[in-house]
């Protein structure tokens, strides 16, 4: 019996060593497995779960380059680029956003509302502590960041001040602020369309911000570094950083005064004489620098009509109407089929290859030399002067002057007008080009005509691009093309002093006291809406001083009540004179000597 109990035991003992045994080899097997597994995450995948980790966290963030400014030639700031930020936020962080609620302990990191609990969790209470930094309605913030991903655009061109205010509302890895920035315009109006704007890139599109974009447009530059939780930099992460390079300054030959002042007369004119529209254009006459370029078109620079649109100044094209007999006389002159001291008779209409020319006024037989066709104005007397005038020797100095080509400034929407060859003269347009109808100009190209004559028969290149400066300081002046003669100084110096007699003529109207002025009028009939010739373009040119020339003025002025340039344009364009020898201190002038017979 004993011996039975003891094998029993024994049996028993046996098998609870042998579960013993075999737990601890299964122990010991899973102990195996773990170290196993864990060197293998240590000795063997450390480095990668190390580097996946790191690039979790890693970001690269753009740094935004500033466009350059645009200054006035006197360093007026006409556009510039100012820090913005765009507000971002994470959906799926937004999502899970739980406030705090504000006691002694969390007062420094708690969400409230003016005080009180916000009152939501998720995307609502991001949205509603969100929207009085914002100015925006917190349900359609909330609407923003229920959607999925982790990028949502909430607003752009925030202030850094609004920025600074979302910071302090403890949503960091929620919300956050991507520096950009805004293009603001100072005095919107003053040079609307000819500044034109940028588009959201901030890409120059039109106007001078489309001409030079490549010299306003920067470099953008970047930082890579690992970022915390709640999306703030991890000190000492920076791993590179690429500083942005900014886009030069552009500094115009517009004077900010000048162009204000000319901006105001067009549109009182444009008031005054019912006009649909008028142009001006003010110019340095040795240098042949824009010192104003304006319409009394009503576009903000930068707005979407800004930048899709060009400048009236730079586009519309007209019939110079009179003022384009200067260009005919001074080829008179010049080729030396006429002095100006010549005397013609002259009766108001006259009869040439079988096309009728009269003048805007009757007369009788009129005795005028050159000098006296011009001050009066007679196209009858102009076609009569240039009988042996041949159309190649027309269409030459049309070309000198500069007529039917480009300015050469490169602004956007620039039109050359229209000058066809002879060959496709009719035996009517071949004599009414001597009148300045029949071709059309831009205000730029009749501008240069008479700053070419008061400037010693001189063709400058006309610049409206003063010069660039780089970031670093360096300025560089903008290159000119060569001044060319068009006419000799004794020829620039008798139409000088035929136009001086012109604008004596219009002293009435048109005068600035102190000063004396070289002026021509035009008015052309032009076509209208209708298709007809019922339309009218009033135009005058002028240079001040005539003793001593300084500056050269053309206003135009569609269907103005008065019709005649002289009568309407002249008037503004004396206002515009008077502005100018004030501003600039110019000396008075001398007396008129030696002036040319306009009678015989």
């Amino acid at each position: 019996m004993k011996t039975i109990q003891r094998i029993v035991r024994f049996a028993k003992v046996k098998t609870f060593a042998f579960k013993c045994i075999a737990v601890g080899t299964a122990l010991a097997l899973v102990a195996t497995a773990c170290v196993a597994q864990l060197a293998s995450t240590q000795l063997i995948g450390g480095r990668q779960t190390a580097q996946a980790a790191t690039a979790s966290r890693t970001l690269t963030v753009t740094l935004s380059a500033k466009r350059g400014r645009i200054l006035d030639t006197n360093g007026n700031v006409l556009a510039q680029s100012v820090e913005r930020y765009t507000i971002v936020a994470n959906p799926e962080a937004a999502q899970e956003f739980v406030p705090i609620t504000c006691n002694d302990t969390t007062r420094d990191y708690c969400d409230e509302i003016d005080g009180k609990p916000v009152g939501a969790t998720g995307a609502a209470a991001v949205g509603r502590l969100l929207a009085k930094a914002l100015g925006m309605n917190a349900m359609e913030l909330g609407a923003k960041m229920s959607g999925t991903g982790q990028y949502v655009v909430l607003k752009k061109d925030v202030t850094p001040q609004v920025k600074r205010s979302i910071d302090a509302l403890n949503l960091g890895g929620i919300v956050w602020g991507e520096l950009s920035s805004e293009r603001l315009y100072a005095d919107g109006e003053i040079l609307g369309s000819l500044l034109g704007g940028v588009n959201d890139e901030g890409t120059g599109v039109a106007g001078i911000e489309q001409m030079e974009n490549k010299e306003l447009t920067g470099t953008d530059g970047h930082q890579t570094y690992q970022r915390g939780n709640g999306g703030e930099e991890i000190p000492g992460t920076m791993t590179e950083s690429v500083a942005a390079k900014d886009g030069s300054d552009v500094t115009l030959t517009i004077d900010r005064d000048v162009q204000w002042y000319v901006k105001k007369v067009l549109k009182e004119a444009k008031s005054k004489y019912g006009s649909p529209w008028g142009i001006a254009v003010v110019q340095n006459i040795s240098s042949g620098e824009i010192l104003a370029l304006a319409d009394s078109d009503e576009v903000e620079a930068g707005s979407d009509e800004a930048k899709m649109s060009t400048s009236r100044a730079v586009s519309e094209t007209f019939e110079p109407g009179s003022v384009g007999k200067v260009i005919s006389m001074s080829g008179y002159l010049q080729t030396g089929l006429h002095k100006m001291t010549d005397q013609l008779t002259v009766p108001d209409h006259t009869t040439q290859d079988g096309q009728t020319i009269k003048d805007s006024f009757d007369h009788g037989s009129e005795r005028w030399t050159l000098a006296g066709i011009l001050q009066n104005s007679s196209n009858v007397g102009m076609v009569l002067a240039g009988l042996g005038f041949t159309d190649e020797q027309r269409y030459e100095f049309m070309t000198k002057f500069g007529i039917g080509q480009s300015t050469g400034l490169g602004l956007p929407g620039e039109s050359s007008g229209m000058l066809t060859s002879p060959s496709s003269w009719d035996l009517r347009t071949r004599n009414t080009i001597l009148f300045g109808q029949g071709y059309t100009v831009n205000a730029l190209q009749l501008n240069n005509v008479v700053a070419t004559i008061a400037n010693k028969g001189v063709k400058q290149q006309q610049s409206i691009i003063k010069s660039t400066t780089s970031t670093g300081g360096t300025t560089s002046k903008t290159g000119k093309d060569t001044a060319t003669r068009v006419i000799d100084e004794d020829v620039a110096a008798d139409m000088m002093n035929a136009m001086e007699s012109v604008a004596e003529s219009y002293s009435k109207f048109v005068k600035v006291d102190g000063y004396r002025m070289a002026a021509k009028s035009g008015t052309a009939e032009v076509q209208g809406a209708d298709g007809t010739l019922s339309s009218i373009i009033s135009d005058y040119s002028v240079v001040i001083p005539a003793d001593n020339p300084r500056y050269a003025v053309t206003v135009v002025l569609k269907d103005p009540s008065g019709v005649y340039g002289g009568l309407t344009a002249g008037p503004v364009s004396a206002q515009i004179c008077e502005f100018l020898m004030q501003k600039y201190e110019v000396p008075v002038s001398s007396p008129r000597k030696n002036a040319i017979p306009v009678t015989w």
